[in-house]
């Protein structure tokens, strides 16, 4: 996992206090110092679920959460969308992210707007409901093997597969795990990459050997 403070890669040692139940559920909290000497900042998760017991039939904590979120801080631990990138296409992304842990159905349903106007605006495909424009960038061939396969996984996602209707809406809730919803955003992420960042690279790279090929005299790259 990464600290959302410092967004430092680090292996998550989570210690829990369970502190009762009420109406509701069972509750306990999460926490762990991020191991960063240069962070070392608390991280904080707030989860309810069902109750674990010891081998003395003691409940000491809680498992198969209904729900488990970040507390301290309260904000995305997702790395900053890189300047490059179109700020509709940013907004959403942004916004799915900070609302990922607190509602994962309301996060894919702006993920997945986020891809439609991604494929809408780089990879031109037809307007339509989103499973026949990502079948379109799939036939395409555009695409890298590793992305072809992700996107071709989101129809799934939402339960696409078994209802189609539901894809017509990119901005409709429908069910979705927090795990699903986050893996939403790492192929947003990626796609993000393709289409903005490694072109971006390559242009720099161009001008500036352009650059030189003028300083020596020659004509510049076509």
């Amino acid at each position: 996992m990464k600290c959302p403070h410092c967004i430092v890669e680090v292996n998550p040692n989570f210690r829990e206090h369970y502190f009762g139940n009420d109406s509701s559920g069972h509750w306990s909290t999460f926490h762990m110092t991020c191991p960063n000497p240069n962070c070392k900042k608390f991280i904080i998760d707030l989860a309810k679920g069902e109750p674990r017991k010891d081998f003395q039939n003691q409940i000491v904590g809680v498992q198969n959460f209904e729900m488990r979120f970040s507390v301290n801080p309260l904000t995305s631990s997702r790395p900053p969308v890189p300047d490059v990138v179109d700020k509709i296409l940013a907004d959403d992304y942004k916004e799915a992210c900070l609302i990922l842990t607190f509602s994962p159905k309301a996060s894919a349903a702006l993920s997945r707007r986020c891809l439609q106007n991604i494929l809408r605006e780089k990879a031109k495909v037809k307007k339509g409901d989103l499973a026949n424009e990502i079948q379109e960038v799939i036939n395409s061939g555009h695409l890298p093997t590793h992305l072809v396969e992700s996107i071709d996984a989101i129809r799934n996602i939402g339960n696409f597969a078994a209802h189609p209707n539901k894809s017509k809406s990119t901005g409709e809730i429908v069910e979705v795990e927090f795990g699903e919803a986050e893996w939403l955003l790492d192929v947003i992420e990626s796609l993000f990459d393709f289409y903005f960042v490694q072109p971006e690279i390559l242009k720099i790279k161009r001008d500036a050997l352009n650059k030189k090929l003028t300083e020596m005299g020659k004509p510049p790259m076509k």
